[in-house]
């Protein structure tokens, strides 16, 4: 079994959860008049505040169902910006959370149409996307996410998940490695930049990336697994079972991890 697949197997794959509700900063409220256009337009922002107000209610008490009947009826009367674009967006997390992933896609790419720089919206249809496994979608948006806020530590991060996944280890390996210039103690990213490195067989930069990852989280089993796998390439054998061991004793919350630690522990 190659490093890449028993890292792959053991989970490197971010499937990130979407961020929560967008709040709606409601208007002030329309001054009374006898025009009957003005009086059906104030009637509709009244209604499109009460439904913002129950639907991140339903959000905020996981009643997702609740909250997708919310938005989508302020969707269905109000086209006007910003409250469509927001609609959109609290739809889509709705929809995520009830696992129509194909519709919590369209709904933020629609979003997107109204609102072009909505970040929050491409970071989260990123996340989808990972989860449909429509990797060449996902990327598109990375690269626009990393275009658009150069800076963000999200933007590298989420890039360089989708990278990774696409076997582009060069951009995965920048990514990682920029973003932890800003935040060297972000053992995730020293994790994932570790795996770029061992993927295109650079073991020593491997493993001082893995021992980085677990100087800032001790308890990180990915890690110490992902470490066992580099020893056993440099024919490190018993550095490797000590540290399957490890793993063996302490998982985490990762019960698929073990039994991947205890197969490997019994080949050696």
């Amino acid at each position: 079994m190659t490093l890449r697949s028993l890292c792959m197997i053991a989970g490197l794959i971010l499937v990130a959860s979407p961020a929560t509700a967008q709040s709606y900063d409601m208007r002030t409220p329309a001054p009374r008049s006898t025009d009957a256009a003005a009086i059906r337009s104030d009637a509709v922002d009244r209604e499109v505040e009460e439904r913002f107000r129950r639907g991140l209610a339903a959000e905020a008490r996981n009643d997702w169902n609740s909250a997708r009947t919310e938005f989508e009826r302020i969707i269905s009367i109000d086209s006007r910006e910003p409250h469509h674009s927001t609609a959109l967006y609290d739809l889509a997390i709705a929809q995520y959370h009830l696992n129509e992933l194909d519709d919590a896609a369209n709904s933020l790419r629609e979003a997107l149409g109204a609102d072009p720089n909505f970040l929050a919206a491409i970071a989260n249809l990123i996340a989808i996307d990972v989860a449909r496994r429509d990797d060449d979608a996902a990327r598109k948006l990375a690269d626009r996410f990393v275009t658009l806020a150069p800076d963000s530590a999200r933007a590298l991060y989420m890039r360089g998940i989708v990278a990774l996944r696409q076997h582009d280890y060069t951009t995965a390996a920048n990514d990682f490695g920029v973003l932890l210039k800003n935040n060297p103690a972000y053992a995730v990213a020293h994790y994932n930049l570790g795996i770029a490195q061992a993927s295109v067989g650079q073991y020593v930069n491997a493993e001082r990336e893995f021992d980085a990852a677990l100087a800032s989280a001790p308890s990180f089993a990915r890690a110490r697994f992902a470490l066992a796998t580099v020893y056993l390439k440099e024919g490190a054998r018993d550095r490797a079972r000590v540290a399957l061991d490890d793993v063996i004793a302490h998982p985490g919350d990762d019960p698929t991890l073990k039994n991947l630690a205890q197969a490997l522990r019994a080949t050696l």
